[in-house]
């Protein structure tokens, strides 16, 4: 009895559902989200962005995310880094994986994040590192534009849209190659973007990996 009143007491609701769960998502939702996994992460790995992806976006992983974005919760983003981080370790894309690099999530402007309270990329990312054990290096890519949502952009208006969005912070050392870390890849322009500053400061980008991927826009 007193067990069962502790087991009740620790539960809390699932994000997406609202049933009652003792983990970050009830097993009904984890058992549809991984319905919405990619059979090869790495069949988007090729230029000119490589990208390595774990889900395709739409249905159950849509409204996940956007649970995590726009409902705060960022427990949701941490598995999401996880998960992703487990499937790289299973299907790494590199020729070389011994070589090294360090993660750099995807910035949003300081106002968004003091509205939001949480990067979601770089929560992803966090989750990513505790699973694969690369390096996280938050504070290299900075966002100095503070862009309007993009959903419901062109891919034109996206790319105009996100023109020197992003600089190198000014590092005594920089590393020499990275993997970024974002949270959707949809029509390519946020990464797009932030590869050509990156390349700019002298840094090689390896690739990029997401939780989700827009399957029509990579195929």
């Amino acid at each position: 009895m007193i067990q069962n009143f502790f087991n009740l007491f620790l539960k809390s609701n699932c994000p997406i559902c609202q049933r009652a769960t003792s983990s970050e998502l009830c097993p009904n939702c984890t058992k549809q989200l991984y319905k919405c996994q990619i059979n090869d992460a790495s069949v988007f790995w090729k230029p000119p962005v490589r990208v390595f992806a774990w889900g395709a976006y739409g249905g159950i992983l849509k409204r996940a995310i956007a649970v995590m974005k726009y409902e705060k919760h960022p427990e949701v983003g941490r598995l999401f880094g996880q998960w992703l981080g487990q499937q790289w370790l299973a299907d790494v894309p590199l020729q070389s994986p011994d070589r090294k690099f360090v993660v750099v999530p995807i910035p949003i402007h300081p106002e968004k994040l003091k509205k939001r309270g949480f990067n979601q990329a770089a929560v992803i990312a966090k989750g990513f590192c505790d699973v694969t054990g690369y390096h996280i290096k938050e504070d290299l890519l900075l966002r100095v534009q503070d862009t309007q949502t993009m959903h419901s952009l062109s891919l034109f208006e996206r790319q105009k849209n996100l023109t020197a969005a992003f600089t190198v912070k000014n590092l005594h050392t920089h590393p020499k190659r990275v993997l970024i870390i974002d949270d959707i890849y949809t029509t390519g322009a946020t990464a797009s973007e932030a590869v050509i500053t990156l390349n700019q400061a002298g840094i090689e980008v390896i690739g990029v990996a997401a939780s989700a991927i827009t399957l029509k826009q990579k195929y």
